[in-house]
């Protein structure tokens, strides 16, 4: 009997707040917390729209990059983490990047171009893991929707940095160039009208979560079906 016989489809979802469902207004979490709840964040919304034979797995964590060390918060990087997250869910059928928003920010001196050097690494870095059972690596790189010019006047604008917004609008070209190197797939979710919330310009609303698990519903079964 083959392993797909008995084991669902795994999917691993590797991303930072937005993949951890922060919201920034409770106003708009059923809960009025500050993480959205399994009915509502993007991950857990696939995975229903999937079904039963797909596993999603969530690993989100607010501020991680994608290589950077951050100087105040220990444990962010992702490329520092990526070995033991993969194999601690293997076998992986699909990996779900999207990181990048964190890496735009001032205190990391970091261009586009820069922080999509830091996603080949972390994607060379997940291909070479021993996590696939035998399969080539699948990976999905999404380049997150760029952050709204409302943050340079939001509360959070001392530590994002003036130069977020112009850095966050680069990347999906950036990353795009990255993904037809590596051969990996790639989604830029900045064509997808994901919605911000307008406290800090940059996190998901219900809303935006449910446009984003939607597209996704579409697009993973047809990277998933060997």
């Amino acid at each position: 009997m083959s392993r797909r016989a008995f084991m669902k489809k795994h999917i691993l979802c590797l991303g930072d707040s937005n993949t951890h469902g922060y919201c920034a207004d409770p106003a708009d979490c059923a809960d009025g917390g500050i993480r959205y709840n399994e009915e509502e964040r993007w991950t857990r919304l696939l995975g229903k729209k999937l079904g039963e034979d797909y596993l999603v797995i969530e690993e989100g964590l607010s501020g991680r990059t994608t290589s950077f060390s951050d100087p105040l918060y220990e444990g962010l990087s992702a490329v520092d983490y990526i070995n033991p997250c993969l194999k601690s869910h293997e076998d992986i059928d699909l990996l779900i990047i999207m990181l990048g928003t964190n890496d735009s920010k001032d205190r990391f001196s970091a261009s586009a171009p820069c922080i999509a050097l830091g996603m080949s690494r972390l994607v060379k870095k997940a291909m070479t893991t021993d996590c696939w059972g035998g399969k080539t690596p699948n990976i999905l790189v999404i380049a997150p929707p760029p952050i709204g010019e409302g943050v340079l006047t939001s509360p959070v604008a001392g530590t994002m940095g003036t130069g977020c917004v112009e850095k966050s609008r680069a990347l999906a070209k950036e990353y795009e160039t990255v993904c037809k190197l590596l051969n990996v797939h790639f989604l830029d979710a900045g064509t997808l009208n994901c919605e911000f919330n307008q406290i800090d310009f940059m996190h998901l609303t219900k809303k935006g979560h449910s446009v984003l698990a939607e597209a996704l519903s579409s697009l993973v079964p047809s990277l998933t079906a060997l």
